[in-house]
């Protein structure tokens, strides 16, 4: 009886201590989540509803609880807010359409070059962001081949210039947010069991067909993956603007790193970029829900 109490007891002890294993492992993570995360967002709210201290120093404030601040800031960064979301659309929309194409190919065409073809698509990564958009402005610029081989077909004008233009920003963010839609859409075109194409072609379904009814509909998820990973980050993106743009097409991520860095407004920052987050975070929600995913929320 004695034995049977002390197996009772030793199995309870393992089964409790299994119990807060997972805790235990999610605890670091938390704490880390918990440090550079949740108490900086509780900073920023704090500091977006302070004002100037009267006849004090430049970037001294203090906590009046001033919500006007919000509204203050959007009526001063309104064409910033609405340029940032367009350009972060139009990013998001040509690397929907060149990523599916190439993720398309890796996933059913590439044979044994997939995997040298998986290491293409995120060899930029091994290269800095700012390079890489510093590239561009390169590539785009006089001494180019892009702008000399326009002019030669002309389709552009000798006196037009493609750098520090919307059309540079929007093809530096679709560049440099490319991978983030390729990779989503690749995963989830592995994922679709050949035979299932194979029962369309059996049905007497063509290749447009084909891809309407059973491939692009099983590679939703990829799409909404692939197209929230490029949209979030290109909406708050600011350095393709400072480098390939003009004062025309500063974005609103310029603003908020001119107001705390520059102008040492923190409270219109702050406000900013709790805007940005509420709008990046409604317009996601329903696009996913719009989208049929909300399994993915």
């Amino acid at each position: 009886m004695a034995y049977l109490q002390s197996v009772v007891t030793r199995a309870g002890y393992f089964t409790s201590k299994k119990g807060r294993l997972p805790y235990l492992l999610l605890f670091p993570g938390m704490l880390w989540l918990f440090t550079f995360f949740v108490l900086p967002i509780i900073n920023l709210a704090g500091t977006s509803t302070q004002t100037p201290v009267a006849g004090g120093e430049t970037g001294q404030y203090v906590q009046t609880f001033r919500f006007a601040n919000y509204i203050d800031a959007f009526n001063q960064a309104r064409p910033q807010f609405a340029r940032s979301f367009l350009y972060a659309t139009l990013a998001t929309l040509l690397a929907l359409a060149i990523s599916y194409p190439l993720a398309y190919a890796i996933a059913f065409r590439s044979g044994r070059f997939k995997n040298i073809l998986l290491v293409l698509v995120v060899a930029p990564f091994f290269t800095s962001f700012l390079l890489r958009t510093v590239a561009w402005k390169q590539i785009l610029g006089e001494q180019g081949f892009v702008v000399p081989a326009l002019r030669s077909m002309h389709i552009i004008g000798q006196n037009t210039s493609l750098t520090a233009s919307a059309l540079a920003v929007v093809t530096g963010m679709t560049y440099n947010f490319l991978p983030f839609m390729t990779l989503p859409l690749y995963a989830s075109l592995e994922r679709i069991d050949p035979r299932t194409l194979e029962a369309s072609n059996d049905l007497y379904a063509n290749g447009i067909t084909t891809f309407r009814k059973v491939t692009f509909p099983l590679s939703m998820p990829g799409v909404v993956a692939g197209t929230l990973l490029t949209f979030i980050p290109a909406a708050g993106d600011y350095v393709n603007a400072a480098i390939l743009g003009n004062p025309n097409t500063t974005m609103i991520g310029n603003v908020i790193d001119s107001r705390f860095f520059n102008i040492v407004d923190y409270p219109t920052a702050a406000a900013l970029s709790f805007m940005l987050m509420a709008a990046i975070l409604i317009l996601v929600t329903i696009y996913i829900r719009r989208s049929g995913t909300d399994e993915l929320v």
